[in-house]
């Protein structure tokens, strides 16, 4: 474990919820325990477990989600006390985008209609039936057709390459695209500035966003009157990006010939023309494998280091090793004089600032200060005492 400098002398523990990839868990160093019974954590990693209800002490410092949404986590109050909560982003991106593929071609050819109908046919008779049945189910070739991505990142951008590749025209919409994830895209894509305007001209149209209160029933009546005739939409994204009321509609009138979904509920499992998969998106093993190696890396970084990486509620940070006698972190809200306020706090105590580092996200910021003194629990209080302040952790 070169890649981290720890501290031998403080133990520090890890609660799992759900199965973890054990070949994640290998990365841990030596100070790390790690397990389904460990009681007072100092960091959570979980999969797709519901905390909602879970009760976190206040030793909680860090919960890591292995995948790529954070649904199943209480973010608010994570951040209210103090709890940095990472995800994994792109570590499932190229399960999802096989995944991606299988609906396409779910979507556009009627293989599970007939393949049901071979095991329920007469067995004597299948040779010479299939002759005269098998046009029941086929449809188009993807070649030639239209295909829209909402949602150009990790994943967006592997099905976007992906449906060029099998000589489809793409175009994609993503309201969140940042620098990077254009710079990564390929220059084939035509990006429009509208959701709008990829329902117009998508022969099938894929779903690569978060979800968010931002982004629930992204899909809906607006975007589904659009749509261009006989689209096929597809969603294993998450759950509630889809108005299934309105596609409802769409569905009995064929403006959408098939709905393919990762997240059955109640409703959608009683859609027409839908097919309901069972989550199956990063259920692969390289998948959970990719995803626990980058959460076991955020959570020992912060940890041991202070280090903020993929976080959805703080800002991202790093100042690497601390060298100096200490590093304290504070995170706490984002609000004029953070800074001036903390820092005079150390010079009160004749403390002296070796670097010092801050980064704010919405709402939220993180202040990272290396120093040349010792520090002590009296310290603490007086930063955790400044109004805003919801952690501090001395390194």
């Amino acid at each position: 474990m070169a890649e981290f400098t720890t501290d031998k002398k403080k133990v520090y523990k890890i609660k799992t919820i759900n199965n973890i990839s054990e070949e994640g868990l290998k990365l841990l160093p030596d100070n790390f325990i790690a397990g389904p019974n460990i009681d007072d954590p100092d960091a959570i990693i979980v999969r797709s477990a519901d905390l909602h209800d879970y009760e976190f002490t206040q030793n909680v410092r860090f919960i890591g989600r292995a995948g790529a949404g954070v649904n199943n986590i209480p973010v608010d109050r994570c951040s209210e006390q103090g709890i940095v909560v990472s995800k994994a982003p792109g570590a499932n991106a190229n399960g999802v985008k096989e995944l991606a593929l299988t609906a396409l071609l779910l979507a556009s050819r009627d293989i599970l209609g007939g393949i049901d109908w071979v095991r329920d046919y007469d067995k004597d008779d299948i040779a010479k039936a299939v002759e005269s049945n098998k046009k029941r189910f086929a449809g188009p070739e993807l070649m030639g057709k239209t295909l829209g991505i909402i949602g150009l990142g990790a994943t967006g951008r592997r099905v976007a390459k992906m449906g060029i590749d099998m000589g489809m025209e793409v175009y994609g919409y993503d309201p969140f695209l940042s620098i990077g994830n254009a710079l990564h895209l390929d220059t084939r894509v035509n990006v429009v500035e509208e959701a709008k305007d990829l329902f117009k001209v998508s022969d099938y149209i894929t779903i690569h966003i978060p979800y968010t209160p931002d982004t629930k029933n992204f899909v809906g009546e607006e975007l589904l009157s659009a749509a261009k005739d006989g689209m096929r939409l597809i969603n294993i994204a998450r759950g509630g990006l889809v108005d299934l009321k309105a596609l409802r509609k769409y569905l009995e009138e064929g403006k959408v010939a098939k709905y393919v979904v990762d997240f059955p509920d109640p409703e959608s499992v009683t859609l027409p023309n839908t097919i309901n998969i069972p989550h199956l998106g990063a259920s692969t093993p390289e998948s959970e494998e990719n995803s626990a190696k980058m959460v076991v890396r955020q959570a020992v970084d912060y940890l041991t280091n202070g280090n903020i990486r993929c976080s959805v509620n703080f800002p991202d940070t790093n100042m690497g090793v601390c060298k100096s006698a200490a590093r304290v972190t504070v995170n706490h809200r984002n609000i004029p004089n953070m800074i001036g306020q903390i820092t005079a706090v150390l010079a009160e105590e004749h403390i002296n600032i070796a670097n010092l580092l801050n980064r704010h996200r919405t709402e939220w910021a993180c202040t990272m200060i290396d120093v040349d003194s010792p520090v002590n629990e009296e310290l603490r209080e007086k930063i955790l005492a400044i109004d805003g302040v919801v952690r501090v952790r001395f390194i």
